[in-house]
């Protein structure tokens, strides 16, 4: 038991004084004469004896009495031992894609606001954060209507950005009680791979789940033969039954254009096949109808008028390889001899290839570096003549190493890096009975570049990346046959195709994505990027002919937004929320080491309320005072 006023109880130290007064009383004798006292001697000794037996009952009945009024006014009261403790509370509330499932007619998300609403006390001062907003020190009533018109957010921190963000909520003080409140449906991926909640902070996790756990999401698509008259568009569905049959729609713009059936395998995927007209501008939006998640019901994608790459060979060479490689269809292509070659005609370009020249002059070497600089890319292919000083010292320019000796031994090519980008998605697997080219004199190289082709003996045959890339042989039919090799194709065409970031089909909203806009801006000029009143303006550097964005934070919604520059549309470009949320896959959460868990928002707040009680007791004993002083008028009464 506790006392809310304990310097009280001293006054029980004056019980003492009607202890004294009495027992004085009781040594006082009154002498009454009478005249037959053998008489009476038994009636006066009996008579004595229920007088003093009453004196004992008032003086204990009224020290009990004085002893219950002083203990009331210091009001004695029990608690849990966090009961006295100042409380802060801090609530983690997920809005993330996954609490739009629905239990009830209702979804997570909305059945969690309304809880909260209806357990948190109207002047309770509390902080709350979603996953993209925070609301420090503020009572329910201020963020009602807040909660009510929350919007679902594609973002969804983790076990550990949920500790550290409600670190700088709460005080820095170590008397005061700190409890985290964390209400989510707990998917797998919020808990990383050492997950322990801080023993700072008392959490507790309300898991709050659907009762069915089974959604049907658009994944992902991807466009192939894109340059055939009708290239196919390949959708890809997955969290779907084998038994189910679920249409999907095509639009174009808001016009239908196809639907079809996607037929899912026993493992819950599908994949649906369109034919699209080709060389057509595309803004296009899928569309199913199913009864799990919104949000990944719809995909949208985009496809632009294909932009041709501006390819420059400085060539010695008679071959027309490079005119092969570099088809009008896809490039522009121009070929020059050194001594025919305008330097400004560079500018314009956004490849620059050096075939078989025996050397680099000065003036183009500083040319090349600056072409470099505003984001060219340049291929060079050496000559078995090269002059190695020459070529040092334009290699120089890029940090690009230096050729040391010349090699005349008859060797193959037997070595791809096959997770170098210059790759990507060119083999289905690491190929190892591959026809490999031949090469019967090369230069070795000293170089930090990445080696992309090697040689046997592991002498690099290609070296690269970020736009400048290194042979180190001729390819000249008398030296090599290289140009006879399938692996040319790919490697010159992935070489010039990276030289301009084409837009992908569709982005994915919180990933880093960079696009190169052909055009030219001027010194004050800058794009934009909208889509109906939703406008911003994203990363941008600018280079002689073309522009490059980089999107990070923007945009937040998803759907086919427009370049524009000065009011003028350039291209589309379409972004997606990302699938994360996508499989219905929860954690158990009694896994959790220091987690406390509740099965609901009521019961949690029920606990809380219990564990802040204070039972009173001083009621109780003004009640005994009363009983105490009727104890005492009977005994006065009755007793004689």
């Amino acid at each position: 038991m506790q006392f809310k006023h304990p310097e009280i109880l001293w006054a029980l130290a004056l019980l003492v004084i009607p202890v004294l007064i009495h027992l004085f009383q009781l040594r006082r004798y009154k002498k009454t004469p009478f005249t037959n006292v053998a008489m009476l001697q038994k009636v006066v000794s009996e008579s004595r004896k229920s007088n003093t037996l009453k004196k004992w009952l008032l003086l204990l009945t009224r020290l009990l009495l004085m002893a219950a009024l002083i203990i009331a006014f210091a009001q004695p009261f029990s608690s849990t031992e966090t009961a006295l403790k100042e409380k802060e509370t801090v609530v983690y509330l997920d809005n993330s894609f996954s609490m739009q499932a629905k239990n009830n007619g209702l979804s997570l998300l909305e059945k969690a606001v309304q809880d909260l609403i209806r357990n948190v006390e109207g002047e309770t001062v509390f902080s709350l954060f979603t996953n993209e907003s925070t609301y420090n020190g503020v009572t329910i009533k201020d963020i009602q209507n807040v909660l009510l018109s929350l919007p679902y957010s594609h973002k969804q921190l983790n076990l550990d950005e949920i500790r550290l963000k409600a670190g700088t909520l709460f005080s820095k003080s170590n008397s005061s009680v700190k409890n985290l409140i964390i209400i989510s449906d707990f998917q797998q991926q919020i808990a990383s791979n050492n997950t322990v909640l801080d023993s700072i902070f008392t959490p507790y996790l309300v898991s709050i789940q659907p009762r069915e756990a089974q959604n049907v999401a658009i994944d992902s698509v991807y466009l192939q033969d894109e340059l055939a008259e009708q290239p196919t568009l390949t959708v890809l569905l997955s969290g779907g039954s084998e038994e189910q049959n679920l249409p999907i729609s095509l639009f174009n713009n808001d016009t239908l254009i196809a639907k079809s059936a996607a037929k899912f395998t026993s493992n819950g995927t599908a994949e649906v096949v369109f034919s699209i007209p080709g060389n057509q501008k595309i803004n296009g939006r899928l569309s199913i109808t199913e009864n799990g998640l919104g949000y990944d019901n719809r995909f949208y994608f985009n496809i632009n008028e294909r932009e041709k790459i501006k390819v420059l060979a400085i060539s010695n060479s008679e071959n027309d390889y490079l005119e092969r490689l570099y088809p009008d269809s896809e490039f522009a292509f121009q070929k020059f001899s050194l001594n025919q070659l305008d330097y400004s005609a560079l500018d314009e370009q956004n490849v620059v290839v050096l075939d078989n020249l025996q050397s680099i002059p000065n003036s183009l070497q500083h040319v090349l570096r600056t072409f470099k600089d505003n984001g060219g890319t340049i291929i060079v292919v050496p000559s078995n003549e090269s002059d190695v000083t020459s070529y040092n010292s334009f290699l120089s320019n890029f940090s690009a190493g230096q050729l040391t000796e010349k090699v005349a031994n008859s060797t193959k090519v037997t070595s791809i890096s096959f997770d170098h980008p210059l790759y990507k998605n060119v083999f289905e697997k690491e190929v190892t009975n591959f026809q490999y080219p031949t090469v019967k004199e090369y230069f070795k190289v000293q170089s930090r570049l990445s080696k992309i082709l090697a040689l046997e003996g592991n002498d690099a045959f290609l070296v690269g990346n970020d736009g400048f890339y290194l042979f180190t042989a001729s390819l000249e039919t008398d030296n090599s046959n290289f140009k006879n090799s399938p692996l040319i194709v790919p490697t010159f065409y992935n070489m010039a195709i990276s030289s301009l970031q084409s837009p992908d089909i569709y982005h994915s909203l919180g990933e880093i994505s960079a696009v190169d806009i052909s055009t030219n801006l001027g010194s004050d000029d800058i794009l934009n990027v909208s889509k109906a009143d939703y406008n911003f303006i994203p990363l941008q550097q600018t280079f002689p002919n073309r522009v490059r964005l980089t999107f990070d934070q923007n945009p937040t919604l998803d759907g086919i937004y427009t370049i524009n520059q000065q009011g003028r549309p350039l291209q589309n470009i379409s972004f997606n929320y990302p699938r994360t949320e996508s499989k219905l896959n929860y954690l158990d959460v009694e896994s959790l080491p220091n987690a406390n868990t509740q099965d609901t928002i009521a019961s949690l707040f029920e606990y809380l309320e219990a564990e802040s009680n204070i039972t009173a007791y001083w009621k109780w004993f003004v009640i005994l005072a009363l009983l105490l002083a009727l104890t005492e008028v009977i005994i006065q009464k009755f007793i004689t």
